[in-house]
């Protein structure tokens, strides 16, 4: 999985947590133009298909106002 930049919003942090073999989340937390902050959860999930693998993944983006309440 290839990280994308729009280029709209400035990174703040990023990791990457692998969780066994066929799974990856990314977390980062980013800027918008108005300096608030919002994380993404992204869970990549990998499988095989035919010859080779293919990649499945889910993004969750949780906006400033709802830190407290998901943590």
């Amino acid at each position: 999985m290839e990280y994308e930049d729009r280029g709209k919003y400035d990174s703040v942090y990023t990791a990457k947590v692998k969780a066994g073999k066929r799974r990856t989340y990314f977390f980062d937390v980013r800027s918008t133009r108005s300096n608030d902050y919002y994380l993404t959860i992204t869970e990549s999930r990998r499988f095989p298909q035919g010859d080779g693998f293919a990649y499945e993944s889910h993004k969750i983006f949780l906006y400033k106002e709802d830190f407290d309440k998901f943590v």
